[in-house]
């Protein structure tokens, strides 16, 4: 089959290794790629959030199947546009991935369908947002109700820090994705990320990871796209994840099927477990990116297979086959990130990383310049490995950090620490 994976980060570069090693795979092409993907892929220049440019591309190169990496191109209707010229394609419609482009909707979603969730409000009045804050004090949570890259999430811990973020929303810090905000009750527990894949109809779960979002250690400091992950997720037991399913993965399905909008693809589950009772943080319709990098090294070439059954509508016939494995990945990233951060630093030593089924440096934000791979982003590398055990995982992944020579990359030097 010849395979057609739309994005350019560090996901993408796990999605292109885990499809590569697909014997139905004959070739990969990735749209935009980076300089780590090119050397496993085919790249090529297209623009993604174009939804008739994918399309013509597909055609022109007989791409028979589509997988699409991030969530923008889903919600600009690209996956709609393959499927209408008959292309097959991994990833919802524009209208249920609005899931994820649109807080509120899945607000609304969950009212409908009973799933439990933090309690909100939703405002497009930037007066009314600030008098509810103020009524409801802090701890308490702002989000920008569209598409922010990530970044469009705020849990103020005092009323000042949530006032600002107001400000910073409806002054257009996040664009329009800022111009409406839900507020929602602060949730206490231990988050974790549960991957489901979805057919319309049928759902099948496919791993739990954690993931560490703040950029300093210990959890400190300003929210980043994801600073390293670990799969799988110890709190989410089989318990907690068959009582998601129950009450909130298969009533949300129902729920976008019964308005005409089946949902179609991976729903990343993000929930919040206290007392072994999962809660509803959010809904993204891709997967997590750096949780994606820990979840294909333990999937491999199998999620290929997954992805193509769910896709056609044969997830009933589908189960995963799991090794009693652990992996985690390790984000390197720039000095400054998630602020101001300069790109084009030479990144050296990655030769020297061993690369196979239990070790892999993904390429999130590199190019090539003058024969050397040099930093094209704030999230620049996620090096990943495998093992029996996390410590084993954890051990493989640092050992791979210390040969990196890159004197302007930072990393965490404690992800896993909640489950070791």
């Amino acid at each position: 089959m010849n395979i057609l994976i739309l994005g350019g980060g560090g996901r993408e570069h796990a999605l292109a290794w885990a499809v590569m090693q697909n014997p139905k795979c004959d070739k990969l092409i990735v749209a935009p790629g980076n300089a780590g993907i090119a050397q496993i892929a085919e790249c090529a220049r297209l623009d993604i959030m174009d939804p008739g440019a994918v399309a013509t591309f597909a055609e022109q190169n007989a791409i028979d199947f589509v997988i699409v990496g991030p969530e923008a191109p889903l919600a600009a209707g690209v996956a709609d546009r393959l499927r209408a010229a008959g292309i097959s394609v991994f990833g919802p419609s524009a209208a249920a991935a609005r899931l994820e482009a649109s807080k509120s909707f899945t607000k609304a979603i969950c009212d409908a369908a009973g799933a439990p969730t933090a309690g909100y409000a939703h405002f497009t009045d930037h007066a009314a947002a600030r008098a509810h804050v103020r009524e409801h004090g802090a701890p308490i949570v702002i989000k920008a109700d569209g598409l922010a890259a990530g970044k469009g999430v705020v849990v103020a811990e005092t009323v000042d820090q949530a006032l600002e973020a107001l400000e910073d929303m409806f002054g257009g810090a996040f664009g329009e994705a800022g111009a409406e905000v839900v507020i929602e009750e602060f949730m206490e527990g231990e988050e974790a990320s549960f991957f489901v894949l979805c057919d319309g109809e049928d759902a099948l779960p496919i791993g739990t990871a954690q993931d560490h979002k703040r950029v300093g250690e210990g959890d400190t400091g300003p929210n980043t796209g994801g600073m390293g992950a670990y799969s799988p997720a110890p709190v989410l037991t089989d318990a907690v994840a068959q009582k998601t399913m129950d009450e909130i993965v298969y009533p949300t399905l129902k729920e976008m099927a019964r308005r005409g909008t089946p949902y179609q693809g991976v729903l990343y589950v993000g929930l919040m477990i206290r007392d072994g009772q999962p809660r509803l943080v959010e809904y993204n319709v891709r997967f997590g990116d750096p949780e994606c990098q820990a979840l294909m090294m333990r999937l491999g070439a199998q999620v290929f297979d997954l992805m193509q059954a769910a896709a056609e509508g044969r997830l009933s016939d589908c189960s995963v086959n799991w090794a009693a494995d652990h992996a985690m990945t390790v984000v390197m990233a720039a000095e400054g990130y998630p602020g101001a951060y300069e790109k084009g630093s030479v990144i050296g030593g990655l030769e020297e990383c061993p690369e196979d089924s239990f070790q892999m440096v993904f390429h999130a934000g590199t190019a090539r310049e003058r024969g050397q791979f040099v930093a094209n982003g704030g999230r620049v590398l996620n090096i990943t490995a495998r093992g029996a055990s996390l410590q084993e995982a954890r051990d493989r992944a640092y050992a791979m950090i210390d040969r990196i020579d890159w004197p302007q990359g930072f990393c965490r030097r404690d992800i896993g620490w909640r489950a070791l």
